[in-house]
């Protein structure tokens, strides 16, 4: 029997995709002694998040130490006109180019360890559900492919292609200490931040699906949901079922660039803007226009809008608030009045990401539904901001990914350029881990006006894509051609990265207010947070670690 890697197999509770895999495993078990398997079975039981091998399911190395990637597509496919495509979430993928990145992936490991010419990688695809009716389509070659009607002849098309009498390779041995040990070590990261994307919002998604389902009169929800638990999904899914029915739809929200997002991915129809924006439109198509050069000219705007005739274009069907925690009780009643009389009223808040430390707003005789549960977030990654916030606030961690290790790197405080220095190092190291330019976001914990990197252009040789502070023609923020992104922690809330660099973490003590910022901060992270702190900072997170 061949060798499997990992041995304990045979001991896993599976369910899903990996019961496939397992009857998988029993088959290429069949090989001769001295072939070996390596699979990623172990961390693959939600939709294929955890593959060692990126997304290649097996990789069987023959006594020469040629290799054979197998890459298994269970359940239906679709033969289209451009190719074989398995569907994920709606989305069509296309097979064969899924494999080809797999092999090229492995291709840039295997040259940079062992060196080109020096082993030789082959494909197969296995698709143990289905039968390829029309192979000249799929984009593999045929006798790479072993499809339900051949799956029992899986070992036997195994050993065709690695032979089991051919020379053994000088790497042979290097190979497969590369596979058993730095490769279950070391993910692909850049295969895997597609996957992250793809499990957290699958996970996170449970929130939009149940919380929907919800059906009282008239309907008043108020869901505190904790950082990652699916509260955008929710609101978009909201929307998309408002304008599905023909219904009007209006989300506001507190934080401008919250809202600049939530545009790019609500439907079109859907009326988007943060509370004073539409403050300031409704005002002014009442015909008392804000005059922003006036001195508390937000205040005067807000008590404008709260007694202004509201027209009734500016009424909706559905109503969405998001970071209803940094809204003021005085402006539910002003809000009230853009609801149609059978309305429906959702409000989205998390008492953690108050960091105005505004009072909650009552909502008397509204139902409330509550979820702890981060789906965004590493686990060690919310373990470590537990630590951090204490144990009095509930965070239940629901991301399938472990072991992301949090990163700190400190800088003398008031010293300038060792915030530079310091940043641009942590940039190198998130480089460094396979993350690309555009997975990485820079995050100030001091804000946009009084982050030091505000004013830099680039960090050795990266440029900094920055808010200039101005909008176009069409209200979208103007940014600061750059390759990475650079934010404070205020305008980042709602969103998300893969890598998150949390910078120019300072305080004098680790008190509540720092304590949130730093929970806001971090729980942008689906991936990877790499913390740039002052000496004095990093001893408190020690002490409370």
């Amino acid at each position: 029997m061949a060798r499997i890697v990992p041995d304990d197999w045979k001991n896993l509770e599976a369910t899903g995709a990996a019961v496939r895999e397992l009857e998988t495993l029993s088959l290429l078990e069949q090989l001769p002694d001295d072939y070996t398997v390596y699979h990623g079975v172990h961390w693959t039981r939600i939709n294929e998040g955890f593959s060692v091998f990126g997304e290649a399911d097996f990789v069987v190395v023959a006594p020469s130490g040629r290799v054979l990637v197998i890459e298994q597509k269970a359940g239906f496919l679709r033969e289209t006109p451009s190719g074989l495509v398995k569907v994920y979430l709606q989305k069509e993928r296309n097979v064969a180019v899924q494999l080809a990145r797999t092999l090229e992936n492995l291709h840039r490991r295997f040259t940079a360890a062992f060196g080109a010419g020096t082993y030789r990688i082959e494909e197969l695809l296995y698709c143990p559900d289905y039968t390829v009716k029309d192979d000249s389509i799929a984009g593999v070659p045929p006798a790479r492919i072993v499809d339900a009607s051949r799956k029992r002849k899986l070992p036997a098309v195994v050993l065709d292609i690695l032979p089991p009498d051919e020379p053994r390779f000088e790497s042979s041995a290097r190979i497969h200490h590369f596979l058993a040990d730095e490769l279950a070590l070391t993910p692909d990261t850049n295969a895997l931040v597609g996957q992250a994307d793809m499990l957290v919002t699958r996970l996170s998604g449970g929130l939009a699906t149940w919380a929907r389902r919800l059906e009282f009169e008239p309907f008043r929800l108020r869901v505190i949901g904790t950082a990652g638990s699916g509260k955008t999904q929710l609101a978009v899914q909201v929307m998309r079922d408002a304008v599905a029915k023909g219904k009007s739809v209006l989300y506001v929200c507190f934080n401008r660039p919250l809202a600049d997002h939530i545009r790019l991915v609500a439907p079109a129809e859907a009326k988007i803007a943060n509370y004073h924006q539409l403050s300031a439109a409704v005002a002014r198509d009442a015909g008392s226009p804000p005059d922003f050069s006036q001195p508390n000219a937000f205040a005067t705007l807000e008590e404008r809008f709260a007694n202004v005739e509201v027209p009734e274009h500016w009424t909706f069907d559905v109503l969405i608030v998001d970071e209803g925690q940094d809204f003021h009780a005085a402006w539910v009643d002003a809000l009230a009045r853009l609801l149609k009389p059978e309305g429906a009223w959702w409000w989205l808040e998390d008492p953690m990401q108050n960091l105005y430390f505004r009072e909650p707003v009552p909502l008397p005789g509204w139902t409330t539904l509550r979820e702890s549960t981060n789906y965004r977030s590493p686990r060690d990654l919310l373990a470590y901001i537990r630590r951090i916030v204490g144990n009095e606030v509930r965070l239940d961690a629901g991301s399938p990914f472990d072991g992301s290790e949090v990163s700190m790197s400190t800088y003398a405080s008031g010293h300038v350029d060792e915030v530079i220095e310091a940043t641009k190092r942590a940039i190198t190291q998130a480089l460094s881990l396979g993350f690309r330019k555009q997975d990485i976001a820079v995050l100030s914990f001091r804000g946009r006006e009084g982050s030091v990197l505000t004013a830099v252009e680039q960090l050795g040789p990266h440029r900094l894509r920055r808010f200039t502070g101005g909008y176009d023609l069409f209200g979208n923020p103007e940014y600061r051609e750059g390759d990475v992104l650079l934010e404070s922690i205020y305008r980042f809330k709602g969103q998300s990265a893969p890598c998150v660099i949390l910078t120019e973490v300072d305080f004098d003590a680790l008190d509540e207010q720092a304590a949130r910022k730093f929970f806001v901060g971090a729980t942008r992270a689906t991936m990877k947070l790499i913390v740039v702190a002052s000496e004095r900072a990093a001893k408190a997170f020690d002490e409370a670690h």
